[in-house]
């Protein structure tokens, strides 16, 4: 790979909610993994020096890591933009001061405008109302932050989803970038389409991710494809052997549909 522009750091399996289409099956019962905050460090490092421009903590919810404020400050640090990707259910004051950085912007999913229906699906009573809460509250600090609607009706037995309403109330609260999506047949979302390929087929592209126990991947839902793994292979030894065939479903990975990994604006999970 000779065009590496932005990485998925997947810090944590752990979250607070236990949604019906979790691509990564994470909940309360996952873990931070083997990788330690040096061994993030170092990776993070890497991505700079190989030429990425930004990354994205994504998890599980990365907010539940402890040293997630010192990560985001090392990117930062390495010339990296951040998106931290965020259910933004538990944001205390040390998050809130980490998020205000320049340089630093949230991503979240939102379901429904009804309490009922949006915490039937993260099966976490009382989740709607703290993430529309801590949406206000972003929008009050004034820092970036995007939204992506998801329809997960087809794999849920929530009725109509009130996704239109969702992206309503979105624009209501102050978002104005609303993306939307589907669900990915792969983690807990496997039972939610028939197709075999849930991938674009740019798996490998000028992106990587990078799990909690260090295996690297061509793409956060390539999730069968090990390129190696950090914890005892360099970084740029796992990119300089990476060849990636991925069959092409035709379907684009990117929500706003623009059908191919783009630095500015990554694929969400």
């Amino acid at each position: 790979m000779t065009d590496l522009r932005f990485a998925w750091l997947e810090i944590t399996g752990k979250c607070q909610l236990s949604c019906t289409h979790c691509y990564a099956d994470s909940g309360p019962r996952g873990t931070h993994g083997s990788m330690r905050t040096r061994d993030w460090s170092r990776t993070i490092s890497q991505l700079a020096e190989l030429g990425a421009h930004s990354v994205q903590f994504i998890g599980g919810e990365p907010t539940l890591h402890p040293d997630l404020p010192s990560l985001v400050d090392h990117a930062l640090d390495a010339g990296l933009s951040v998106e931290v990707f965020t259910n933004l259910v538990d944001i205390g004051p040390r998050l809130w001061d980490t998020f205000s950085r320049p340089g630093v912007r949230l991503a979240t999913s939102y379901y429904s405008d009804t309490a009922s229906q949006h915490d039937a699906i993260t099966r976490r009573r009382g989740s709607y109302a703290r993430t529309r809460a801590n949406i206000a509250e972003a929008r009050t600090r004034d820092i970036p932050l995007r939204a992506g609607v998801i329809d997960v009706s087809s794999s849920t037995m929530i009725g109509r989803q009130r996704t239109r309403a969702a992206r309503d109330e979105l624009s209501r609260l102050g978002v104005t970038r609303i993306g939307t999506d589907r669900v990915r047949a792969v983690g807990r979302g496997a039972n939610a389409s028939p197709a075999p390929d849930q991938l674009c087929g740019r798996c490998g592209h000028g992106a990587v991710a990078i799990s909690a126990t260090g295996e690297v991947w061509p793409c956060v839902f390539a999730r069968s494809v090990s390129l190696g793994n950090v914890l005892d292979t360099d970084l740029s030894t796992i990119l300089s052997k990476v060849t990636v065939a991925v069959p092409a479903s035709g379907k684009s990975c990117w929500p706003q549909g623009g059908g191919s990994c783009a630095p500015n604006d990554p694929p969400r999970p």
